[in-house]
């Protein structure tokens, strides 16, 4: 699957002829506020934002990593934007959210969302809810896109519901703010490696590793990790600087 890559967790991919893009974030570098937080962003997006989207697969709203400013203004594009049920509430009109299970068809594609544990168990209540997706299509392989997700037990679950996966978007970085300490709020790199094992995927997609402060792993430690598991490089070759 050929995906356009914007950094941080966006993508841009096609899929059962849909466009769909992943967590949309286009803001440029700087401090991003998030409560008594702020989250620094290092670096540019590496291309502008898409025309338009079929499709908006959004894990959460409450981070700036995962939907900016800018992000915001591109989910007008999209014809449709999935999320949380709480994420959906506070967007408003245009946005639908999906229980963890839960089903939608757009234009023949199934859309299911799928649990997401943003942090350690039990930390929900502070980091908030967050939503992966599963993709399926007539004569397609799967596709899982993650989110924002630190629990493999999370990966066993979806790798049991949907046996035969053939693409997984997993987001990683090892995440860590002071909300949490030393925890991971996302996978690390061999945290990646495992889930694409669990999953049985052939071909995965690792963002969410690059552009931000509070990423603790990026790229280098992603493509070692990979390697050393005899396994193709989730980054991918970087056609035009922003192809994966």
């Amino acid at each position: 699957m050929d995906i356009e890559r914007f950094g941080g967790p966006t993508v841009r991919f096609e899929y059962g002829g849909l466009i769909f893009v992943t967590d949309p974030t286009f803001d440029d570098p700087g401090e991003y506020p998030i409560g008594a937080r702020v989250l620094v962003k290092l670096t540019p997006p590496l291309a502008p934002p898409p025309d338009r989207a079929d499709v908006v697969l959004l894990s959460h709203d409450q981070h700036p990593d995962n939907l900016d400013r800018a992000g915001r203004a591109f989910l007008a594009r999209a014809t449709h934007v999935l999320t949380t049920p709480v994420a959906a509430a506070r967007l408003g009109a245009g946005a639908r959210g999906l229980e963890p299970w839960a089903s939608a068809d757009v234009g023949g594609v199934s859309v299911t969302a799928v649990p997401a544990q943003h942090g350690p168990d039990g930390t929900e209540h502070l980091t908030g809810p967050v939503t992966g997706f599963v993709l399926t299509a007539p004569a397609s392989p799967g596709v899982y896109v993650s989110g924002d997700n630190a629990s493999l037990d999370v990966v066993r679950a979806v790798a049991e519901r949907f046996p035969g996966l053939g693409v997984a978007v997993l987001f990683g970085g090892a995440a860590r703010t002071p909300l949490l300490g030393e925890a991971n709020l996302t996978l690390d790199a061999a945290g990646l490696v495992a889930a694409a094992d669990i999953l049985g995927v052939g071909e995965v997609h690792a963002v969410h590793v690059d552009g931000w402060a509070h990423f603790t792993e990026g790229p280098a430690e992603v493509r070692a990790a990979f390697a050393a598991a005899g396994r193709p490089d989730p980054l991918g070759v970087q056609r035009g600087g922003h192809r994966g």
